[in-house]
């Protein structure tokens, strides 16, 4: 493995030797211990997806200086393509990394393909705007929506 990337895979150990005889050896090994269990932890994505308010996704990007940013995560359900207020202070966001979603007929799953503003014949569209979440449908042979979800996952500048 490369010593020149900015992690290295989360690990950690299965077995450890911890001093007997020697409180403070064994403090210190301790201490080493939580702090190699918790970064492991804590770098790993976070499977939160509430509808309520963001979650912490885990993912850290680092394309402002340097400067750690975090990712957020919502997940918005419907059952029509009438417009949804995502309450996203999009001031207070660099960038979307990802939006997806996902409806089914009642029969079979389809995607939702994200990102733009035109029609695709047969095919269900949507975008993010300042406040929304808005849905273009591609109209012909578009399959009829029984329900459906659209996850925006979104780099938080603070």
């Amino acid at each position: 493995m490369s010593s020149n990337v900015v992690n290295q895979a989360p690990f950690l150990r299965t077995s450890r030797d911890f001093p007997e005889d020697d409180t403070h050896n064994l403090v210190m090994e301790l201490s080493k211990a939580y702090i190699d269990t918790a970064s492991a932890i804590n770098d790993r994505i976070i499977g939160i997806f509430p509808t309520n308010k963001p979650s912490v996704t885990g993912e850290s990007w680092f394309f402002d200086k340097n400067k750690k940013q975090q990712t957020l995560r919502q997940a918005y359900f419907f059952t029509t393509t009438a417009p949804i207020t995502h309450g996203i202070n999009v001031s207070r966001v660099s960038a979307f990394s990802r939006c997806f979603g996902q409806y089914t007929d009642g029969t079979n799953w389809y995607g939702i393909i994200n990102g733009t503003s035109v029609a695709i014949a047969g095919q269900l569209v949507f975008y993010v705007s300042p406040t929304q979440i808005v849905f273009v449908t591609g109209g012909g042979t578009m399959p009829a929506i029984s329900k459906g979800n659209i996850v925006l996952e979104w780099i938080s500048q603070t």
